[in-house]
């Protein structure tokens, strides 16, 4: 059985516990986009861990963990977070890279950084990971693929041709230094010599799974409101954040996909640019007291350390979250965090143009939005490590039943802390 975990928001909907989770009873779990631009923050026997490529069923070692195709390889980042497990005493986990994924180089880095340097105050916030340029040239077929690291003569014409193009915008755009090809291919050979042992095909490995009746999690990053065709464009990462890109960036075929999970927070979050539209966020000291409160060490990113901007739990961007990830089910993270109001608000509809809906609008008209409120009751109480549903105050419990509600999606997980183990479940009432 293959399942999904995706989120339903901006991203930190707190994904890596939940996939940590699931991955003890998976057999493969595989990471099917993006890079190192964002991270899943583990808490587990082992410790605190920020995982920002591998995918997060390393703690356990009947799990075979896949990178895959579609996702952008960072080899420094990768032997960082290998070595980050060992020093954390966490055994060298099952890995296999897909040889049909491709590198990020070091000029993607560079690019990135020089492109929000020349939009200035324009700039969309990137993390400058050189996840915008890995995938313009990966579409543009300017990429290094895994494989061509096995093939010196075929990397070295693929270097001197990327290389062509790459310092002609140095010189003339960015008036940047330009790129040594020999200094590039020499990186790449000792590149080579760290990823080798993990180089697969991961395609027949991942189709013999599915055949022998193996339980395969994939595993997303960022959400819904990140993906350049769904999201909130501009302000977007630059790969599908969709359960359905699983089936090409993990290579499954799309009848195989049973179960969508889709992560969304009891309040929102989110790591982009102030230029995004943000249309439940808190500001001033109200919102400050939600970011110190929030996730397991305040509301700050996983990869940046930015601290990320704070709202109210957006049902309208929620339930077209989960509708074009196609979720089966949702699960709730953070209850906990909101023990300590009297209030809480929900936004429940947006006015633009002097006209209520609640239908998410794209980004044209985004903008214009402004959030219409719920209002219920808190609990006033710690919640934080309640495994038993029921035993949750009758308020919070309302307020779970009302978030269903208006997403229109069944509610099954509610996190109540950021370990593995803080977790409750829920007979959905949809």
């Amino acid at each position: 059985m293959v399942k999904a975990i995706v989120g339903a928001n901006w991203g930190d909907e707190g994904k890596g516990k939940i996939t940590d989770m699931l991955a003890q009873q998976s057999d493969v779990v595989i990471r099917f986009q993006g890079g190192a631009n964002a991270g899943h923050t583990i808490i587990c026997d082992y410790g605190k861990f920020s995982l920002h490529l591998l995918p997060s069923g390393v703690f356990y070692p009947h799990t075979t963990n896949i990178i895959g195709n579609g996702v952008a390889l960072n080899v420094n980042s990768l032997v960082k977070e290998l070595k980050h497990l060992a020093d954390g005493g966490v055994p060298t986990p099952n890995l296999l890279i897909s040889e049909r994924a491709q590198i990020l180089m070091p000029y993607h880095v560079l690019f990135d950084a020089y492109e929000e340097e020349r939009l200035g105050g324009k700039a969309f916030g990137s993390t400058k990971s050189g996840i915008a340029p890995f995938y313009s040239d990966k579409y543009a077929k300017n990429g290094i693929q895994v494989a061509d690291l096995t093939d010196p003569q075929r990397l070295r014409t693929r270097l001197d041709y990327v290389c062509q193009l790459k310092n002609v915008m140095l010189e003339h755009l960015y008036h940047k230094p330009l790129l040594d090809v020999d200094a590039l291919y020499d990186e790449l050979m000792a590149a080579r010599e760290i990823i080798l042992p993990y180089i697969a095909d991961t395609t027949t490995f991942i189709h013999n799974a599915i055949r022998e009746g193996k339980t395969i999690l994939l595993e997303g990053q960022l959400g819904s409101m990140k993906d350049p065709d769904l999201g909130i464009y501009p302000f977007t990462t630059s790969s599908h954040t969709v359960a359905g890109f699983g089936c090409v960036g993990a290579c499954i075929p799309p009848h195989e996909l049973k179960d969508i999970i889709c992560v969304t927070k009891a309040y929102s979050s989110s790591v982009g640019s102030h230029a995004e539209p943000f249309v439940c966020e808190i500001t001033g000291t109200e919102g400050e007291e939600l970011r110190r409160r929030g996730g397991d060490a305040g509301e700050y990113g996983a990869t940046t350390g930015r601290p990320r901007r704070v709202g109210w739990f957006d049902a309208v961007a929620t339930k077209y979250g989960c509708a074009v990830q196609g979720a089966t089910e949702v699960a709730l993270t953070c209850l906990d965090v909101l023990g300590y109001l009297d209030e809480i608000k929900v936004v429940v509809g947006y006015e633009i143009d002097g006209e209520v809906t609640d239908i998410f609008p794209v980004p044209a008209r985004l903008g214009r939005a402004k959030p219409v409120y719920a209002t219920l009751p808190g609990w006033k109480s710690d919640v934080r490590g309640c495994t038993d549903y029921d035993a949750l105050p009758e308020q919070a419990k309302a307020y779970v039943d009302f978030l269903e509600q208006q997403i229109g999606f069944p509610i099954t997980m509610v996190s109540t802390g950021p370990k593995r183990s803080e977790m409750t479940h829920r007979a959905a009432k949809l």
